[in-house]
């Protein structure tokens, strides 16, 4: 607690005097008359519904949560001349509680919202920073490509070698990375335990063994058909990246110059080598922080948790699915530089969601509890006053709340409900506020008009915050595939309204499985679906003309092996063991 600071000032860091107004000026009406509706830090009245505080003879406080665990409280007090009922004590109670509560929810979320605010932003910052390193380092180069160089050169140069294996070491030691020459696979995986191998690796110096008979150290550890080698430890200034061994079946067929142009292949090698590990280091953990941010949007709302990651899995298995495909898409092939463009895509592509307010993206009732709570009140209030049931009336609203297409005759007992008006204590009550008539008359769904325009500005929001960041040429239409994904073939989506060939295949991919996978899991709002009304849904959207047909009937003829194959997927890129210990066996 910070009971070192102003009453004042300590209740403004927990909620702003202009939200708490709003919270008593919701409550005022359903007071009785001559009290006075305060928030009170310790036992001290310090903002009021009225300007002044007047003494009181009594106060009735209820206690608010919050997070900093401040001494807060809402109550009321009334002067000398009030003599209040035991009826109206406890209408004073019940209001006092129930703002209490609403106030307890808002800072709850207002804290939870700022929390996640400001953990994004400290990642993307560090992720913008990642980025920038990476551009200084000006390096693209990639492992098995300076490895297949070097195994290239020496096969295609002047060097007598018929055979050649690079080791890279891995968690549990060295083993065999790339090779060329005719042999079976594990023929010299046992040279990595031979007092040669020790030996080179321990001097960091290169050898000629050109009968390898008369050598101890090695002879024991290679097949019969092996007679010379040029063993060479591939360095860089730190550490031994790894060992090429060049072999030939016969002897004496290696000589100095050799071991020099081999030396200096494998110097070249290691320095690219070492780029190469450095560079996938940073962009393992940038990949990763690009998760993390998707992760912390989905984790805004517990239903979207992992939506992210389902797409960009189901988004890769069906774009691999169009590559193999032999019919109208026999003319594409994904390479797989575009396969991880659209890994990310999927990844990123609600990123957007991050500027979304908290109660609109949640939002999974027209209403929240706490709107319905207070009309529920007023309900209670008119039947009491008026000697009227309301209960069924209550029900009824309760069930327009949560459905998803009330039907007409709902919406005019929403209209009907709107237009009640009663006095309480002089002050005349709506039953229901125009902005809660506005969130109940919505005819589909749960989100006005409004609601419904800053979501559909997620796909924009989404390009703006990621066109900071300089992602690689093999990213180069990551922003425009985001971008797209809500856009629609009839022209109907958003945030354009493009037509047919202005919207990107890998959009209409990723707008398939995005459609699909919302569809099949569980929201606020509705149960999960099963996967054959998900499928039937995406046919009559292709049917509509909004969605891609032939690619709509394609993913619901390989739907099985789309599911599989996302399981599978597996694009995350290991680094080097200096540092993590991960085997490097699929690293590109």
């Amino acid at each position: 607690m910070s009971s070192s600071l102003k009453p004042e000032v300590r209740l403004k860091r927990i909620i702003k005097p202009k939200k708490l107004k709003a919270f008593f000026h919701k409550a005022e009406p359903l007071l009785p008359q001559g009290v006075q509706l305060c928030a009170y830090v310790d036992s001290l009245p310090i903002f009021c519904s009225e300007t002044s505080v007047s003494k009181s003879l009594e106060s009735i406080l209820v206690p608010v949560k919050n997070p900093s665990n401040e001494n807060i409280y809402i109550g009321v007090s009334h002067g000398k001349g009030v003599v209040l009922s035991n009826e109206e004590l406890d209408r004073i109670r019940s209001v006092l509680d129930l703002t209490a509560f609403s106030i307890s929810n808002y800072i709850e979320s207002e804290s939870a919202r700022r929390l996640i605010g400001e953990e994004t932003l400290s990642k993307y910052r560090e992720l913008a920073l990642l980025h920038r390193s990476i551009v200084e380092l000006n390096n693209s180069l990639r492992l098995k490509d300076v490895i297949h160089a070097l195994s290239n050169e020496c096969r295609t140069s002047a060097l007598p070698a018929e055979m050649g294996v690079v080791y890279l070491p891995e968690e549990g030691g060295f083993s065999v990375f790339d090779s060329f020459g005719d042999f079976e696979n594990g023929t010299f995986n046992g040279l990595v335990n031979s007092p040669l191998f020790e030996d080179v690796i321990a001097s960091l110096r290169g050898e000629i063994i050109n009968d390898v008979n008369q050598d101890s150290r090695c002879r024991h550890s290679l097949p019969g058909n092996v007679r010379s080698l040029l063993i060479m430890p591939i360095p860089s200034p730190s550490v031994c990246e790894g060992v090429l061994v060049l072999l030939s079946s016969c002897v004496n067929i290696f000589n100095a110059a050799h071991l020099k142009h081999v030396a200096t292949l494998a110097s070249v090698a290691g320095i690219s080598i070492s780029n190469a590990y450095n560079f996938e280091s940073i962009r393992v953990l940038m990949d990763a922080l690009l998760k993390a941010l998707a992760e912390a949007i989905d984790a805004r709302d517990p239903f979207t948790a992992g939506h992210s990651e389902r797409v960009a899995h189901l988004a890769v298995s069906f774009a691999r699915q169009v590559s193999h495909e032999n019919g109208p898409f026999k003319n594409i092939s994904f390479s797989d530089e575009q396969l991880r463009e659209i890994f990310y895509s999927g990844i990123l592509h609600d990123i957007g969601k991050i500027g979304i307010k908290e109660e609109v993206l949640t939002k999974k009732t027209r209403l929240p509890t706490s709107m319905l709570d207070v009309i529920g009140m007023r309900l209670k209030l008119f039947g009491l006053h008026h000697q009227k049931e309301w209960e069924d009336d209550y029900k009824r609203i309760k069930k327009i709340n949560v459905s998803l297409s009330p039907d007409q005759e709902d919406l005019d007992f929403v209209d009907l409900m709107s237009s009640v008006k009663f006095k309480v204590n002089g002050s005349t009550v709506h039953m229901i506020q125009p902005d809660e008539r506005k969130c109940l008359l919505v005819k589909r769904g749960n989100l006005t008009s409004e609601e419904r325009m800053e979501i559909e500005r997620h796909p924009a929001e989404s390009q703006r915050i990621l066109e900071h960041i300089p992602f690689q040429d093999d990213l180069s239409q990551l922003l425009t595939i985001i971008g797209q994904h809500h856009e629609r073939l009839d022209g109907s989506g958003y945030p354009n309204g493009l037509r047919d060939e202005e919207i990107l295949i890998q959009s209409r991919i990723l707008a398939i499985v995005d459609i699909y996978d919302a569809i099949t899991q569980e929201r606020h709002y509705k149960p999960a679906t099963p996967r054959s009304r998900a499928l039937e849904i995406l046919d009559i959207e292709a049917r509509e003309g909004k969605l891609d047909s032939a690619l709509v009937q394609l993913f619901i003829d390989k739907i099985s092996a789309i599911e599989s194959g996302a399981d599978s997927i597996n694009l995350d890129r290991p680094m080097s063991p200096r540092f993590c210990k991960i085997p490097r066996s699929n690293l590109n």
